[in-house]
């Protein structure tokens, strides 16, 4: 989709979730003011800002078809068809965060726009979800998650208990300040359960070990526990 289609349909969506949810309305024409004046060639040349409203179109289309279903059990039915971690996000995240105050939100976009936005762990994460899919696990990512909720990948596996997991290579003096910031944030969204992984790019097999206890986890990690591993 071009940076002029992509301004066109988020128009389209405001006015169609103006009926059917007026509070996502609000939260893509906030959206639309933010990228309404940047002209297409201008907006091309910001891949993640590019990436952020293709996710957001995807999410608002997504959720007002689910909301459009004239029953509950139509609701929920449609819901079931979906992965857990697309279950939990479309079910819970994602409407938690169109009615919530973000009080991140004006932060990141402005970031993100400036072209301040990096992912310095984005290649780690990258072999992370990769191993964990051909583990036959489950991984959800969304710049949403990462940059409000402190989550950089949902990951489920047997049980099929999505898990957030934020991974960083944070120094030891860092460490705790940014796990207690971490867990703040989960808490904040009312994420029941999250794991924070800390690696050494300096070992071997690192990737293999981050993926053994994400995936153990994600199976295993009582409700209301924010797990800090190292």
């Amino acid at each position: 989709m071009q940076a002029k289609q992509i301004k066109d349909k988020l128009k389209l969506l405001i006015e169609q979730a103006s009926v059917i949810d007026p509070q996502l309305s609000k939260r893509l024409d906030e959206i639309n003011r933010w990228v309404k004046y940047i002209r297409p060639g201008s907006l091309t040349a910001k891949p993640f800002v590019l990436a952020f409203l293709l996710e957001v179109i995807t999410d608002s289309t997504i959720w007002l078809i689910i909301q459009s279903l004239p029953s509950e059990a139509g609701r929920q039915a449609k819901f079931n068809q979906m992965t857990p971690n697309e279950r939990y996000w479309y079910s819970y995240l994602f409407p938690k965060w169109i009615n919530s105050t973000d009080a991140k939100f004006y932060i990141w976009k402005k970031k993100m726009m400036a072209g301040e936005f990096n992912q310095f762990d984005g290649d780690i994460i990258k072999s992370i979800a990769q191993d964990i899919v051909r583990r036959e696990g489950n991984i959800w990512q969304r710049y949403i998650a990462d940059l409000s909720m402190a989550t950089d990948l949902i990951v489920s596996n047997h049980q099929q208990k999505p898990l957030c997991i934020q991974v960083t290579s944070v120094s030891e003096e860092f460490h705790e300040q940014k796990y207690e910031k971490w867990q703040n944030a989960l808490q904040l969204w009312e994420i029941e359960r999250g794991l924070f992984l800390s690696y050494n790019p300096g070992e071997s097999d690192f990737i293999n070990q981050l993926v053994n206890v994400a995936l153990y986890n994600s199976d295993y990690l009582a409700e209301g526990k924010y797990l800090n591993f190292s």
